[in-house]
């Protein structure tokens, strides 16, 4: 699952496999603007089919912050 977890990134940001996952944060990633992330959270709901709440989707701020949000809704990355 991981590794859909970072394909969505990947493709929605034009990221290589070997760009540090560290430094995928909002506002540093050009492409992660408003409509990235709308993108974002709507590609994430659909591929592990969940509904973010609110909250969650204006915290998600980072790859990893990502994954810790995601938990909350049992996807197991």
């Amino acid at each position: 699952m991981m590794d859909n977890y970072w394909k969505i990134f990947q493709e929605l940001f034009g990221l290589d496999e070997d760009f540090d996952k560290g430094k995928v944060v909002r506002g540093e990633i050009s492409d992660w603007d408003s409509v990235g992330h709308i993108a974002l959270v709507t590609k994430l709901e659909e591929t592990f089919d969940i509904m973010m709440e609110p909250e969650d989707i204006l915290q998600f701020k980072s790859f990893y912050q990502g994954i810790d949000i995601l938990k909350k809704y049992h996807v197991d990355l």
